[in-house]
This record gives C-alpha cells, structure tokens and sequence, in this order.
C-alpha cells in the first residue's frame, strides 16, 4: 500500500464539496435562518441557493441530468446544510428520500422523466408511507389503490409528509392486494397538479419550523399505469430499502446541527467572561466541550462509514444505517442540550440560535423510523449476524 494513502481521509473531491456547500450555506442559509423558524415559512432563499448551485438533489445521476453525486457527498451536503438551519437541509434530503424508490426500483421509463425533472429544478419529492394509524407500523396503512383499465385508483391519507404542498412529486405507498400484507403494497409517483390530491394544515411543530410537514390526501386520484414504481407488490421492499439508505442522511444532518451548535457554543464560551476570565477557562465547562467535540466526531465517522456502505450496497447497511442515525440524533440532542447550557440564560432566548438548534434536532430522533424502532432493526441484524467484521 503506498505511503501517501490518505487513509479514513475525505478526497480532495469530497473536501471541495464540503467548501463550496458551507460558502452557499454563509451566504444563503444562515443569515435567513432565524427568520424562517420566527416566521415559520418556507426557506426560499435556501432553495434557490441550492439549485442554483445544484445541490438540491446532488444525488441524481448524471444520465438523468443530475450531479452523480455518491452516497458520502450526498451526506456532505446535508450536513453542511444543516449546520446553517435544519430546515433547509430537509430540501435535499427529502428530494433523495422522495425520489430514491424511483432510483432503485423504476424502469428506464420513469427515471428519466421524474428524476430528470428533479434535476433540473421542476419540483421537490416527497415521500408519502406514514398514516394516522401507520406510522412504526407501516404494513397497517389503509391508503388503497384500485386496479382501473390501465391505470390505477387512489384513495386514503398520508400523515408527517415533509415538505408537503410544496414539492410537485410524491412517492406514494398503497395497498393493492389486502390479503398479502406487505406483498400486497405498492408504490406510485403521484404529481401534485392531479385531480383529487389535496393537503392538509401545517403542523404546529416543536422545530424545523421552515419546512412544511402536512396530511395528503388522495380522493379517487387516477394514477395512469406507467407510474408504478417497480412491480405490483414490491412497494414495501423498496420503501424499506429506501429507508436504509436514507437513514444515513438523517445521521448527516443530525451531525450537521451538532457541529453548528458546538461552533457556535467554542465562539460564545471564549468571549464571555465572570469571575475574570473567559468561562471557556473553567474545567467544568472545558469537560463538557470536550464530550460535545468527541461525541460530534464520533458521530461523523459512524455516519461517513454507514455513507460508504449505502454507497457499495453492503449487505450490513440496514444495521449501519439504523445505528449511524440512532447514535448521531442521540449525539445531536445531547449537543445542542449542551450548548444551551454553555450559553445559560442567553442560550435559552431566540436572540441566539442554539436554542433554535435544540428544538430542531428533536426531531431527528423521531422521523425515518424512532429510535426505539433502529435499535430493534439493530438487534435483528445482530442476531441475524448480519454486521461488519472488521
């Protein structure tokens, strides 16, 4: 092995991304991002930053007009993002949760209409699976579609559809056979523009205020059959595959509001000053800075190594993804917990932003699969042996 091998080094390529990515994130995103959690409205300003430079769907391939960007820049990306405000960084993650079934499992046909259009900036993806009463347990959801000459009919309620109302373009999972339970569901692309589809009020949320979270709702929509996604009945199979991969941008972006909480908190700690010196001098706090910082890494390094198993399609993906988005959202919560506490009254007030940064990275212990539910998922592939051996 040569001398010079960067070993566990991010490519020069990778490190370009990092910097051209937090110089939109400076310019755009930050600036707007306390406004946009104040005003709870869309970050406008972050979405067309990010398509203007092409990192809002940096995923898609290059022969459907995107930027081929691999696993490990997707998570780049995101987490840069969200080291600005949390909120945009559900655009480009959302577009490759919405868009990622049509990529593993559409035909030549489907991909090149709907990922070309991602592409080029005609609308963001959603991804409609959850219901009122399907959320852990998905299988149960009551969204049908009903065989109809050649197309297909939709009925039912998707409910926490991120991004809701404002992308064009929804990978929507349906029941089409009753009877053989998660071999009986099925995935469609639905377009916001088709008859019947309707959403509901913006949820009052706890965080990531900027980014819209909404019912859809599907009254006798008619899908034409070219928008299956796959096979009739592999709809679940490609959901779950779907979450797999995508859980690791979750991972990414509860790294990316960890870091920006722990910036921010190193800058306030050494400028404040009681008892005559800066507060960044007193152990007790120089020991809670040192947790927030190992743990951070900590964190990064599990995601980037779950970044490049999603990458090559290893077979313990399912446990590296549940266990990079578990531990980072553990690790982001905790993070920015802390660097309230560091910043004491000032840190509980919205004239500084770790507050803000607190409230968002809740929720990233809840969406893509609970917590609760990654550790199941990561004690069946334990004793499934399915896990790296390294």
């Amino acid at each position: 092995m040569s001398a010079d091998y960067p070993m566990f080094a991010l490519s020069e390529e990778h490190q370009a991304i990092r910097e051209a990515v937090r110089a939109v994130c400076d310019a755009k995103v930050a600036p707007y991002a306390a406004a946009v959690d104040e005003e709870v409205r869309y970050p406008q300003e972050a979405a067309d930053a990010l398509q203007a430079a092409d990192f809002h769907a940096a995923h898609v391939p290059e022969e459907y007009g995107g930027a081929g960007a691999d696993a490990l820049a997707a998570c780049i990306i995101i987490e840069e993002v969200a080291r600005a405000d949390v909120s945009a960084s559900l655009i480009p993650a959302v577009n490759k949760l919405g868009s990622l079934p049509v990529q593993i499992s559409g035909d030549e046909e489907i991909k090149k209409k709907y990922l070309g259009a991602l592409a080029a900036g005609q609308g963001g993806f959603s991804y409609c699976l959850s219901e009122p009463e399907a959320g852990s347990d998905a299988i149960a959801m009551k969204t049908r579609a009903v065989r109809d000459g050649d197309g297909w009919v939709l009925n039912g309620v998707k409910r926490w559809i991120t991004n809701a109302g404002v992308s064009e373009f929804y990978t929507v999972m349906a029941v089409t056979d009753a009877e053989k339970r998660s071999k009986g569901i099925s995935a469609f692309v639905v377009e916001k523009g088709d008859e019947g589809v309707s959403f509901g009020a913006k949820e009052k949320k706890l965080g990531i205020k900027g980014s819209p979270t909404r019912e859809v709702y599907f009254d006798n929509v008619r899908i034409p059959g070219d928008r299956m996604i796959g096979a009739e009945g592999t709809g679940f199979a490609t959901a779950m595959k779907t979450l797999d991969h995508t859980r690791v941008t979750i991972a990414a972006q509860a790294v990316g509001v960890a870091q920006g909480a722990l910036d921010y908190a190193l800058g306030y700690v050494q400028e404040r000053k009681q008892f005559g010196k800066p507060i960044g001098d007193f152990q007790g706090l120089q020991f809670m800075l040192a947790d927030m910082g190992m743990k951070v890494e900590a964190a990064r390094q599990i995601t980037y190594a779950a970044a490049g198993r999603s990458e090559r399609g290893d077979k313990d993906l399912t446990f590296f993804g549940a266990a990079a988005k578990c531990f980072a959202s553990d690790v982001a919560m905790e993070v920015t917990t802390n660097a309230v506490q560091a910043l004491g009254g000032y840190g509980y007030t919205s004239d500084y932003p770790v507050e803000r940064m607190m409230r968002d990275a809740k929720i990233t212990q809840i969406y893509e699969g609970t917590n609760q539910v990654q550790r199941i998922v990561m004690a069946r592939q334990l004793l499934a042996g399915i896990q790296s051996q390294l």
